[in-house]
């Protein structure tokens, strides 16, 4: 059975960011990281040692409204909450902790545009 086209559009634009973030330096620590509490597109080191938790925002090109956008409060507290049990899970403690957002903007499968936006919200509590 094929994947449906909003899950292609989101690995894709999950695979551009993995890329993007490679050629900045940083270390891709998984992807796709599941829990109860939610899931998190992507975890990676930054070449200053911050664990990013990266959200993928994957969108067709003419779109309305910026990718980030999507990421409102309650997606916000699942982040937040999925990054606590990745870090409880896998026995990391870093120094710092960031949440970033990625808007990918597709033109066609193999060209897209990314708008990486470090520290895109600092959780209520930390």
């Amino acid at each position: 059975m094929a994947m449906p086209m909003n899950l292609r559009l989101g690995y894709r634009g999950e695979q551009f960011t993995v890329r993007f973030l490679r050629k900045q330096g940083y270390d891709i620590l998984t992807v796709n990281f599941a829990a109860v509490t939610g899931e998190i597109d992507i975890v990676a080191c930054a070449p200053d040692e911050t664990v990013c938790f990266v959200e993928v925002k994957t969108r067709t090109e003419g779109g309305m409204f910026p990718p980030a956008d999507a990421v409102d409060r309650e997606k916000r507290k699942r982040l937040v909450r999925t990054a606590y049990h990745y870090l409880a899970t896998t026995g990391r403690s870093p120094k710092k902790v960031r949440f970033d957002i990625s808007e990918v903007t597709q033109r066609d499968v193999c060209t897209a545009s990314i708008n990486y936006i470090e520290g895109a919200f600092v959780p209520d509590k930390w």
